[in-house]
Formats: C-alpha cells, structure tokens, sequence
C-alpha cells in the first residue's frame, strides 16, 4: 500500500489489521472485485462491532459496540459530523419508485441491552427450533440487533398509550398475542367480532388484572370483576401457557420472533417462556412462485374440491417441511389419491385372503420389512411382497405392518380412520391409537439386507453389460465381466470369500493394534508404516513393492473404521455371507431373470472346477469379505458334466455313460473318478428318447449297452460303438 495502515479496531481473528488481513487472505486485488469486497465487509463489519476493541482515541480498550454511540455523540456535539441514514441496500416501492430514508421523531426499544439480551439467549437455548438453520438465524439476530423504531405515524395498530399520535408499527406489535387468545372467548363473551363485553367491560382489565392472570402477581382486590371470572381467566391462561410451538415464516427471525422472545422474557416469568418456533419458507405450486397475475394459484379448498382433503394433506407432507420454500405439486396430489385407493385395496384383499397367509416364525425377508417412514415402508412392503415368492407372506407381519401405516399416516390424511375402524376393527380412534412402537434396531440384520440389495444391484448392472456386449467392465464393480456371448446368460455363479486372508488379514491386523476405539482415532502413519515394515508381509519383498500393494487398501479400511467404528477392521462380515446369499438364492434368481443361482464356495476346489474355463477370472478379481464375484455363464459356456449336475440337478449323456459303467458308487463323484472317466473323447448320443429301460431276469447274463457314433464321418481308429458289459445282475440297466 502507498500509505501506512493505522490499527484503531483489534477484531479476534483478524488482528489489528482487519482490512489488511482480509484482502491477503481473500487475494483481493482491486476494487473491481465486487463480489470479495462485499465477503470481506461480511465478514469483519459484524465481528467488529460485537467482538471488536477500540486500540485509539478517548475510548481505548472499550468494546466498539459500547464506544460507537459515546464516539457519535461527541462527533455531534462538537458539530464535526450530521446525524444521516440510508437503508442499508436498494428498496423499491410497489409502485417503482427508489426509496429513501425520512428523519421523523420515533420510538425506539433498546433490545440490545446486555442484561435483557441475556435473559433471550436463555429462552432461546432452551428452545426447540427443528433445523439449525433456524437457531443460527437467531443467534445471528440476537448478536447485532439493537435499537428497533416501534412506531409509526399512520396505518392500522395500536395507539401508543403515553403517546397517541404514533401507532406500534406491524412487527413490534402482536408479540405477546398468543397470551391474549387464552382468554379472549372470555373478554368477548364468546362472540367473534369482540362486540360483546357484557361479562367483562375493557376498563376493567387493569394492570393487576394483568398481572394476577398472567404474571403470577397478587390477587387484585381492588377489582370490579368477579372472583369466579378471575380465577377463570387465570387458569385458562395456565393451562395454555406456554406455548409449545408456533409456526411462522423464516423472513421474521430477524425481527418479529426474536422480538417475540425478547418481550415474553421481559414481561412473563421464566416458566411460561415459549418452548417452540418452527419456521418455513414460502409455498410454490407446480416449483413457481405463487401469483394470482400469473394465474399459477389455488387455496387449500380448490385443492379439496378437486382432489379430496386426504389428497392435499399428502401433497403438502410431500411439499417440504425445512426452511427452504415447499413446493405442492399437482401431480403428487392427484397421485395420492391413487396410491391410497391401491393401498385400501391391498388391504382389503389382504384381510380377504387371511386363511392363506402362512403364520409361525418370521424369515429373513419378513423382518426386513419392518422399516420405520412412510415412503421407506411402502418401499419395504413392495420389495417384502416381491421377495416371498411363492413361499406366501406371513400373516402376523402383514398385520404389524398395516397396523403402523395407518399409524403413521393418521396425522396426515384422515382416510386412516377409515381403514383402523373399518378395515382393522378397531373400536378406538387411530388417531388415539399412539405412535407405533418398534424394538431396537438389528444392526446386524439391516447390514445384511444392504448387503443383499448392493450384491443384487452389482449383479444386475454386470448381467447387464454382458448382455449388451460391453467389455468395459466398471472399476468400481467388485464383479467382474466376462466377454459378451451369442447366447443370453441363464446361470449365476457367485463366488463367496467370507475371510480376508494374506497381506490383508495382516494390515486389519495392524490397523486394529493401531486405533483407538474410545476416541475413534488411529495412531500417526509413520507408526502404522512401521508396523508394516516389521510385519511378515513387509519382510518378504521390497518394502516399496509392500507399501505400494498395501497402502490403499489400509487408506481405505482406515476411512471405513472412522466413519463406521472398529468392526470395520474385522477379518469377516458380522453376518455369514454364504447364509444369506443361499437363503435368498431364488428371490436373486428373479430379480436378475436367470434359470439358476449358485452360491459357492471361493476356497474350495470342487466349487472352483464348476466354473470351468472362467475359473481364472476368481484369480485376476478374488473375492473378498463384501465383494462377492459373479460369473454368468450361458448354454456355450459349458459342457455339461459335473456343473450341469450342480445346475440342473440331472447329468448330462456323457455323464450317463460313465454312471453306467461305475456302478451308480458314490466313487463316480470324485474328481479322480471324473477325470479317468473324461480322459478321452466320447460320442455324444443322439437323443435322450433313445434311452429304454429293461431288466435282467437271467443269472450270469451280461447285457450290452451301446453307445453309438454320430452320423457322418467315422473318427479314425475307433469303432462304430462300444460295448459296455454289466454282470451285476441286480442293477436296472439303460440301453442307450
């Protein structure tokens, strides 16, 4: 800078130099960069006044928000400077004219003040707000608000009783109403327009009539009104206050709700302070502002008109209930209606069919079902439904889940009442009826189910590719892809490796001697490297090769173990995989549209050899504890012989021939056995409607079997057929 800075404000943060600070650390250049400017008054004006220190002048070491009004009085007294005011960005009127500032006597309340701002701060803490965007709005507010005018000079409102030429301006007035309607059917009579002060006259309401009902003071003898009338006013008063909620809109935080609490603070006792504020934004309709000039407009009876109360309710639950702006959507309201009658239908025929539902104990799929929300358990009834199969569903379940629905619809559209009374006989009111009440989450069972979803997702998306021919595999995918075939995939094989072993089972084990359960935190990297230098893997290679290797897959584990806790760092799932696979092979089977799903074993050779020449893709992506491999397979992809045993339960022609000649022993299931068997070519058969059954009466009589050539071109060096003798005469023989 051309000149030098001098300090006058020390600001915690940004030091005596806040300016300077600022535009270093914000790399502002000029005063073009309009937006940075406008970040960095944003950010040290605020911090300035509130935490700020004067550092200079008659008022050093004071607070700036002490010293401003000191400085600016004494700026006027000694006629240095002009009281001027300016609104602090660009107003338009509704007419379109710019607006400026008038200077006219007003009335002003010190909010501000330090002993009466403490006592908000208190009633605040002590709120229920709902979103955190709410109470930062407040404390927001509360740390800059000050002097507030409260008056203006036309208009409707209440004249200001020292003086009435002013009226209290909209946002100051009505702060303290809701104690007012506690008692108001009293005050009025009970007629709306408040015409009738037959029982008690407006001069008789003194301020220790005020006091007594709603300040907890003496008991006002002096009044005219009678006791009876009193104590009445007084209890209702009790009974309503405080308030537990009121509902308002997000633009009044910074100024008519926390003038709210700053006025019940001041003026009732600490037990009646509000408990409650929940603010909202705007309502769109169809995601556009409201207006009727645009004609993009409806009130809540149009809506029932044309869609049913049930239907409106439902969209407006739908709508949004945070502090950005709720959108009611048409085409959720006319959905609701037939998302509802769908599901009184369901339940009718549920409640129709109740002697063929199965009953006992719940499965797998059944518990899943069980899930808290709205969307989420219709989501779950829906997969529920779909994931029993012809196993039928479970009687005591369909009943638990209608019965909280239509709990946990009940706020929201009153057609539950229906189905509770009607539908589920009850004699009481579903909305009564209380919340639904559920046990503990099974932590073990939903990560089981994530489990299953995300295996089936994966499955899908590779059967998918394959189907398409892509030979792109993702990445990210724990399945690998195999090449795209003629034939569509009908086989699944998913291969399961419940264990980590190896280099991996060594770096859970070093990350687990390494972290800190009580505090979730791991120990430096430089220590966990260590451990892996001194560690057997680390010992067998280049350490450079090992950190390459194993550093990701710790990196990893490590973020998993930080965001989930220690059991991340197990060498298995907490759930058998192999147990939920198998148990849920067939709903697998139907959501991926195959004939046949196999959950198999990865360490075991037999279950390997089922793959067949696709066996090598389980060395290139092994699976591991929550990375199942799939392979699909099609009819092209195999021969037969032992996996069609697996697959379809019956053998192939090959595989007949050597049963016949092995006697039907247990011996032919052996891989030695499979191997002696297929150490050369056989014919194939011609059709399985050549095979005819006979027996043997005779004794000592040997039977030929044949197995004959294929049509066409005799191979070299073998015969025609092949004779197969039997002399085990209480076998049942096939003559192929």
């Amino acid at each position: 800078m051309p000149f030098e800075v001098v300090p006058i404000i020390n600001i915690p943060e940004f030091g005596d130099k806040s300016a300077e600070k600022v535009c270093m650390d914000l790399k502002i250049k000029s005063q073009n960069d309009k937006e940075k400017l406008a970040e960095a008054k944003r950010l040290t004006y605020l911090k300035g006044f509130t935490k700020g220190t004067m550092l200079a002048g008659d008022f050093t070491g004071m607070r700036v928000q002490d010293a401003k009004p000191l400085i600016r009085s004494k700026l006027l007294e000694n006629g240095q400077a002009v009281s001027y005011s300016e609104p602090e960005q660009k107003v338009m009127s509704r007419s379109g004219d710019e607006c400026v500032v008038a200077l006219t006597d007003q009335w002003y309340i010190t909010y501000g003040e330090e002993e009466w701002r403490k006592m908000a701060e208190e009633c605040l803490s002590e709120m229920k707000l709902y979103h955190d965007d709410t109470r930062n709005g407040f404390d927001h507010t509360l740390s800059w608000l000050n002097k507030w005018d409260c008056s203006r000079s036309f208009g409707l409102g209440t004249r200001i009783p020292f003086d009435e030429q002013f009226l209290v301006e909209s946002l100051s007035d009505s702060t303290l109403y809701m104690a007012y309607y506690t008692i108001a059917h009293m005050l009025q009579n009970g007629e709306m327009y408040g015409r009738d002060t037959s029982l008690v006259k407006p001069e008789q309401m003194t301020n220790e009539v005020w006091n007594y009902d709603f300040c907890d003071g003496p008991y006002p003898k002096s009044s005219t009104i009678s006791e009876s009338v009193l104590n009445k006013m007084k209890q209702e008063f009790s009974y309503w206050y405080p308030f537990d909620l009121r509902v308002s809109g997000r633009d009044l935080i910074q100024n008519h709700l926390t003038f709210t609490i700053y006025n019940h603070a001041a003026v009732l006792p600490k037990h009646q302070w509000p408990r409650g504020f929940r603010c909202n934004g705007h309502l769109m309709l169809n995601s556009e502002k409201m207006s009727k000039s645009t004609n993009n407009f409806k009130t809540l009876r149009q809506s029932i008109k044309e869609v049913s109360a049930d239907a409106t309710r439902f969209a407006l639950a739908d709508a949004g209930d945070g502090m950005d702006d709720a959108n009611f959507v048409d085409d959720t309201s006319t959905s609701a209606i037939m998302r509802l009658t769908k599901e009184i239908s369901w339940m009718e025929e549920i409640l129709e069919s109740e002697s063929s539902l199965r009953s006992g104990l719940s499965t797998y799929a059944d518990k899943d079902a069980l899930k808290t929300g709205f969307y989420d358990l219709q989501a779950a009834g829906d997969e529920y439904r779909f994931s029993c199969g012809t196993g039928g569903m479970n009687r005591d379940l369909l009943w638990r889940f209608m019965d909280v629905q239509t709990r946990l619809v009940t706020p929201i559209c009153p057609y539950a009442e229906y189905v509770w009374r009607k539908l589920l006989k009850e004699d009481t009111f579903a909305i009564k009826a209380g919340w639904p009440e559920a046990d503990r989450p099974d932590l073990t069972l939903r990560a089981a189910t994530m489990y299953l979803r995300a295996t089936i997702a994966t499955m899908r998306e590779l059967l998918k590719k394959q189907i398409s021919g892509s030979k792109k595999p993702n990445k990210k995918a724990s399945l690998v892809a195999l090449p795209s075939t003629e034939n569509k995939p009908m086989r699944g094989l998913i291969y399961v490796n419940e264990h980590y072993d190896g280099w991996k089972a060594e770096c859970l084990n070093i990350l687990r001697a390494n972290f800190n359960s009580e505090i979730c935190q791991f120990e430096p990297d430089s220590e966990i490297q260590l451990a892996l230098k001194q560690s057997n893997v680390g010992q067998q290679a280049n350490f450079n090769q090992v950190q390459n290797l194993c550093m990701p897959f710790l990196k990893l584990k490590k973020k998993e173990a930080l965001s989930v806790g220690s059991h991340a760092l197990d060498l298995k799932l907490p759930f058998g995989e192999m147990e939920v696979l198998q148990e849920n092979q067939e709903l697998i089977r139907r959501h991926l549209g195959l004939e046949k799903v196999l959950v198999l074993n990865a360490s075991k050779e037999d279950d390997i050899e089922i793959a067949g020449q696709h066996a090598i893709l389980l060395q290139k992506t092994p699976p591991s504890p929550g990375s199942p491999t799939s392979i699909f397979l099609s009819q092209n992809d195999y021969c037969g012989y032992r996996s069609r045993w697996q697959l379809f339960g019956i053998p192939c022609a090959h595989a007949v021939a050597a049963l016949l000649s092995c006697q039907f022993t247990e011996n032919c299931f052996t891989v030695a056995t499979y191997r002696k068997a297929y150490w050369q070519s056989l014919h194939p058969v011609l059709d399985k409607t050549l095979w005819n059954e006979s027996s043997v009466n005779g004794a000592n009589l040997a039977v030929e079997a044949f197995i004959r050539g294929k049509n066409g071109p005799q191979a070299r060096g073998r015969s025609s057929c092949t004779r197969v003798y039997k002399d085990k005469l209480y076998l049942q023989l096939r003559v192929v």
